[in-house]
This record gives structure tokens, C-alpha cells and sequence, in this order.
């Protein structure tokens, strides 16, 4: 009797211990894993003590170690040009556009997952994973009146702290139907005590922070080193010159740090003015120039279908940051995968050019967009 063919899974080998105990579960499943590292493109070390985060050599050795332990194959794919193209450039044009990027939706939406894909086709693969810390789940549901079926759902993350579900929203439901987060159901701490127990070298790695693709941990050096930066004036809230900026580009909406008047301080920045170059900003905490009762989100993305409208969901305006209460509806402009969303309670920190991500108090993702 000829035996039943293994799905092969292509996975991306970051060289970081999720990534890797992600290939180990897979395996242990019963899967015929393949790894891929993907080489990005990275800004040249500013000396020889600076590397950049990512696609080290380094980094490609401890990926072939961990490979080799495993004894899985390691593939390597250059996507130096799509990530420059596709992550860097658009890094760049937000900041000079006054808006602050998410780099991470971007990469994740338009380069790890499209390389792995693609190597899985080539590879006549199955599925492709990663080491998101996020929960897929299948449900029979009606996606519409014609069309009823499996249905793709993805949740948060059982540790919610390494949660990643928020840069993962740009899926759609055939791209689900092949992806595959095996650390999603385990907390980091386990991750870690597998990893140990495998004799994996990168068990105790750092988790990686920051941009990958520029050594510094804040993007300021890099956006000094890549934008023309113009000066001009500082205001507060009531129009009074204070003080003078460096360059739009280098300041965020809530931002405190790096804004050096000095004086009657902290400030945090309430506001831009590009056909002005200035920047404003307040060194009042509870300015009402710092709160905002909703928003406009643009380029949105249901992973399923857009639900009933208006819809009580919870919202995420930054990684990492707590759930908020809020409504969304549809925008009265007519505008196309654009909503509006009110908030429960004003919010501080509403940056446009990040990402509004919804859930429902289950921890499912339903979708996202861009702040506008």
C-alpha cells in the first residue's frame, strides 16, 4: 500500500526562537517542513560595531543551525528590491507626508507572506507558516447568500502581551486558507521551555525591537540620513510661536520625547501644519487638542465580510496598547473601504498613516485599515 503523501509546509526562518519552535511543532505534527530565510533589504552598518537586525549573517547561521537540529532543508529568497520598493520607500513617503507608517502591515502583507506563498507553489507546498503569535480557526459559515462554505477566522494570541494579530489584518480568505501560526496557542515562556528542550541555540534570543531594516532602535537617525528636512516653527495650541523643529518628519502626534524647548516642558505634539512647516504642540496633558472622538479609516480589509452596520467592535490604535470601546459606520462621504469610527471615550496619540485594527470581545479579528 502506497503511503499517504505528508503536507509540506514552507516556513519562514527568521532565526528568532518563535519562528523556529514554530518549524519543531510542525514537524512533531507530522508535516514535511521546509524553512526559508529571507534576506531584506537593510541601510549599510554606520560602523563595524553596528549591525543591522535582520538578515545578518548571523542570523542566517543560527537559522541553519536550528534547521540542521531539526534536520529540515534551509532555502534562502532575496527580496531585497520588493522590500526597498515596498516597505522602505513607503516608510519614507509617509513621514514626509506628515503621517506616521506601520512598516510591519506593509512587510507582512506584501513581502513575507507573498515570498512564502510563492516558494510554496514552487515547492508544491501546502501551506506556509510563520511565528505570529495569533489563532486561526475554521467554522462552516454562510460568507454570503450565494456562497456558503469554510469559513477563516483569526483570534489573538493566547499570550497576550506577544499578541500579533494587529499586523495581520490584510489577509483574505484564500491567502487564510493556506497559513498556518503553530505558536499561536502558547504563551512566549513556553515557546522558550520547548525551545530549550530541543537543544535549539536561539532559545534565549533577544526579541527583536524597532526597525529591522536600520540599526538604531528609533527612526529619527534614519530619517535624518534619507529625507531633505526643512526647519521651521514650533506653536502651541493658542498660536504662539515657542521655539523652532528640525523637520516635520521627525515628529509624531503624542510624541513627547526629542521635543527640546525646555522651559515649562514635558510638551507633547498635538498637531501639523505642512503648507506651514509647523509643528504644534502643548505642554498640557489634558489639552483638548491632544483628545480625538473619531476617526476616518481608510484602505480597510475585512478578513471575512464587512459586518452589520453600525457595529459595537473593539479597536486597536497601536500595537500593543489596550482595546478601546467604539462604533463603527459607514462613512456618510460614500467613500470606498472607507468608515468612520467613533469612540466610546476620546482618545490621546490618534496618529494618521497607523493602523485601526477591530476585533469583537472575543478576541476575533474582523479587520482593519489605515488611520486617515
Amino acid at each position: 500500500m502506497k503511503a499517504k503523501k505528508k503536507n509540506r509546509v514552507v516556513v519562514g526562518m527568521s532565526s528568532g526562537v518563535d519562528s523556529s519552535v514554530a518549524a519543531a511543532l510542525l514537524q512533531k505534527q507530522g508535516y514535511d517542513v521546509v524553512g526559508v530565510f529571507m534576506h531584506f533589504w537593510k541601510e549599510p552598518a554606520l560602523n563595524s560595531s553596528i549591525e543591522n537586525k535582520c538578515c545578518s549573517l548571523e542570523s542566517l547561521e543560527d537559522a541553519r543551525k536550528v534547521c540542521k537540529i531539526l534536520g529540515i532543508p534551509l532555502y534562502t529568497a532575496n527580496a531585497e528590491k520588493e522590500f526597498k520598493k515596498e516597505v522602505v520607500d513607503y516608510f519614507l513617503e509617509e513621514y514626509k507626508n506628515g503621517r506616521t507608517p506601520n512598516p510591519c502591515v506593509v512587510c507582512n502583507e506584501k513581502i513575507k507572506f507573498n515570498v512564502l506563498l510563492k516558494k510554496m507553489l514552487e515547492m508544491e507546498g501546502d501551506f506556509v507558516a510563520s511565528g505570529h503569535y495569533a489563532i486561526k480557526k475554521e467554522a462552516k459559515q454562510e460568507l454570503s447568500s450565494k456562497n456558503a462554505g469554510i469559513i477563516y477566522r483569526l483570534f489573538q494570541g493566547k499570550d497576550k502581551e506577544k499578541d500579533q494579530s494587529y499586523f495581520l489584518y490584510n489577509f483574505n480568505q484564500h491567502q487564510l486558507s493556506r497559513i498556518l501560526f503553530p505558536v499561536g496557542q502558547y504563551k512566549k515562556s513556553e515557546i522558550r521551555k520547548i525551545a530549550k528542550e530541543l537543544g535549539l541555540p536561539v532559545f534565549n534570543k533577544d526579541d527583536s525591537q524597532g526597525l529591522c531594516f536600520t540599526p538604531e532602535k528609533y527612526p529619527e537617525g534614519f530619517l535624518r540620513r534619507n529625507l531633505k528636512l526643512k526647519r521651521g516653527k514650533i506653536a502651541n495650541t493658542e498660536g504662539k510661536i515657542i521655539g523652532e523643529h528640525d523637520g516635520l518628519p521627525l515628529y509624531t502626534i503624542g510624541q513627547r520625547r526629542g521635543i527640546n524647548i525646555g522651559g515649562d516642558g514635558p510638551y507633547y505634539v498635538a498637531g501639523k501644519d505642512l503648507k506651514k512647516n509647523l509643528l504644534i504642540v502643548t505642554n498640557k496633558p489634558d489639552d483638548p487638542k491632544l483628545f480625538h472622538k473619531s476617526i476616518f479609516v481608510e484602505r480597510t480589509n475585512w478578513l471575512a465580510k464587512e459586518p452589520k452596520l453600525p457595529a459595537k467592535i473593539l479597536l486597536k490604535l497601536r500595537y500593543r496598547h489596550p482595546s478601546i470601546s467604539a462604533i463603527i459606520k459607514a462613512n456618510p462621504q460614500g467613500e470606498a473601504k472607507s468608515y468612520l469610527v467613533e469612540f466610546a471615550e476620546p482618545q490621546k496619540q490618534v496618529s494618521p498613516g497607523q493602523s485601526a485594527v477591530f476585533y469583537t470581545a472575543k478576541g476575533e479579528l474582523l479587520g482593519g485599515g489605515r488611520i486617515k
